[in-house]
């Protein structure tokens, strides 16, 4: 069985869903204002996606004074989580209306 590997990649970005402009570290694959992704990994940092579709935020789960963010692709259905960046607004992640 052949694990997934993470792929770094410092890229910056404008958020398709709220226009914010972000600045990628390395690990950023979601916008910290708005929450919301883009669908374009088949597995972390590998950009071999061919759906390109964006990624809402559907859930969220704290585990160990960390949070989890849910995501589901508009365009594929495809779903997958994360872990919390430092940067991202917390207060989004606590009153988002996730759809769950």
């Amino acid at each position: 069985m052949q694990r997934k590997r993470f792929q770094k990649r410092t890229e910056d970005f404008i958020c398709e869903n709220c226009g914010k402009e972000v600045r990628g570290n390395g690990y950023t694959d979601h916008c910290p204002g708005c929450l919301w992704s883009k669908h374009v990994d088949v597995n972390p940092g590998d950009r071999k996606s061919d759906c390109s579709g964006l990624m809402e935020p559907i859930g969220i789960e704290a585990k160990n004074r960390e949070y989890v963010i849910y995501y589901r692709c508009f365009k594929c259905g495809f779903e997958h989580r994360v872990k919390s960046a430092p940067d991202d607004n917390l207060d989004e992640i606590i009153n988002h209306p996730f759809k769950t």
